[in-house]
């Protein structure tokens, strides 16, 4: 009976995320195999295409915390509708671009988006109120929408070959994400229920203008790092100064009742290690599926490595690794319930660490590239899964947009932090006009990899059984 109640919790509800999620999926997928195609319609260098990813991730790790915090206290279904009409503007906006000005302000303004997942597990563990396993019946409600996220991104990808063999207009084939983001406004309006209580509180200005201007010094810094070099002092300033702005936020953030971001949340033993490892997720999961796409199309006859597929043959494996994270999400629901969220945790980031260490060795072939791929894949469906969910566990009650919103929020910082780096890094040492360098994509394999073992270090702080539901962890304890 109990198994029967936690499966059908909102099931109305998760239908409709199903949707949402799985345009957010095909957004995220989509674009990727189109790389180098966009590329060379703005007349850029591959290395240069980071920038638009970089520029995204910024201002979702921007907008995040006060759209998550505004869901808090208005209405999380008010503020996913109001966040999904933003990212129909700007992704008809890329479509109909044609200069790398253009395409870098609504590709950044598409960065909205990334607030639909939080947004949509805290409506699951609201509407979850009452139930015996909350917990657990929030994690197999969000690994069912985290796998349709997956699916939308296995489509997206699939769809990007397919379409740009179909259209020679390049706007055509940017139009067709356009055309699902305004279903999404559609879905959301008539489908997703409110019914949300305003909350008191405030957005906490000072605090979001505090971290806003940490984030874009540091980012910004590493810009110019690329720009002016690592000899110029500029750079290297404005990363100290944003980092010598954490001091204020803190400082603010403690003193404050109602604080965008709960310092004293976040630093207990459930919380932190969550945050740390979304933080250091963000650099494989978001940084480097640029750096991916562009070394498959490079051509091993001419630049002596890479895979010399074309956007159309590239599709495939990058649906075969965002297979493995659907697999992944899917599958750690029903691990976790076997030995616990804290082990799924630990195994998810050390398979992702594997899967990136492996390509260091691995890269010579479409298969080679793919079993490396898998393996980072699954551990990473995991993680994309397991991280918003457990951060709702650990939330107290009223807050969850903001705790699930935060490991978004810093997953992202860490995708902006390392698309910035890995910038540079590809451009350094490149001999080609167009191909970035072989060591700058050993850079984004060492790195990547490295993060991932680190984060399941982070991870073994966390309290045995944090997460679970007090039904689970009186079982547990029976043991």
């Amino acid at each position: 009976m109990t198994r029967s109640r936690t499966a059908s919790v909102g099931a109305g509800l998760v239908g409709a995320l199903v949707f949402v999620e799985f345009v957010s999926g095909f957004l995220q997928g989509y674009y990727t195999p189109l790389a180098t195609d966009i590329a060379r319609h703005l007349d850029i260098n591959d290395a240069d295409v980071n920038w638009f990813e970089a520029a995204q991730l910024l201002l979702s790790a921007l907008c995040v915390p006060p759209l998550s915090k505004l869901g808090d206290l208005i209405g999380h279904q008010r503020v996913l509708a109001w966040s999904a009409g933003l990212t129909a503007v700007a992704t008809w906006g890329i479509a109909l671009s044609s200069s790398f000005e253009t395409y870098l302000v609504f590709w950044a303004l598409q960065g909205v988006f990334t607030v639909w997942l939080p947004l949509e597990v805290a409506l699951i563990y609201r509407r979850s109120i009452g139930r015996p396993m909350r917990a657990a019946a929030t994690r197999r409600a969000t690994g069912v929408i985290v796998a349709a996220l997956q699916a939308g991104a296995i489509a997206g990808a699939l769809s990007a070959g397919a379409t740009s063999a179909v259209f020679d207009a390049l706007w055509m084939v940017l139009a067709v994400p356009a055309v699902l983001t305004v279903a999404v406004v559609v879905v959301i309006i008539g489908f997703v229920p409110g019914g949300h209580e305003v909350q008191p509180g405030s957005l906490d200005g000072p605090g979001l203008a505090w971290i806003s201007a940490s984030l874009l010094l540091v980012t910004g810094g590493l810009s110019l790092v690329r720009v002016w070099g690592a000899g110029s002092p500029w750079p290297w300033t404005a990363i100290v100064l944003g980092a010598l702005a954490l001091v204020p936020f803190c400082r603010h953030e403690l003193r404050t009742p109602d604080p965008i971001i709960d310092l004293r949340v976040m630093r207990q033993p459930a919380m932190w290690p969550v945050q740390f490892t979304a933080l250091l997720f963000g650099v494989s999961v978001l940084g480097a599926q640029i750096p991916l796409s562009t070394f498959a199309q490079t051509d091993p006859e001419v630049h002596g490595y890479g895979l010399g597929l074309d956007s159309t043959s590239v599709a495939p494996i990058i649906g075969g690794y965002v297979f493995s994270m659907l697999v992944g999400a899917l599958l750690f629901a029903r691990i976790s319930q076997r030995s616990s969220p804290r082990a799924c945790l630990i195994g998810a980031a050390t398979l992702v660490g594997v899967g990136y260490a492996a390509l260091l060795a691995l890269h010579g072939s479409v298969l080679q590239m793919a079993a490396c791929m898998i393996v980072a894949g699954l551990g990473s469906g995991a993680l994309v899964a397991a991280l918003p969910a457990a951060a709702a566990a650990a939330a107290p009650e009223g807050r969850t947009a903001v705790a699930t919103g935060l490991t978004n929020t810093t997953k992202t910082i860490g995708g902006s932090f390392a698309s910035c780096i890995f910038g540079v890094a590809l451009a350094a040492g490149a001999t080609h006009a167009t191909a970035a360098s072989l060591s700058g994509y050993y850079t984004v394999w060492i790195v990547c990899s490295a993060t991932a073992f680190v984060a399941a270090i982070g991870l073994r702080f966390v309290p045995r059984l944090a997460f679970a539901d007090p039904v689970a962890r009186e079982e547990e304890l029976e043991r």
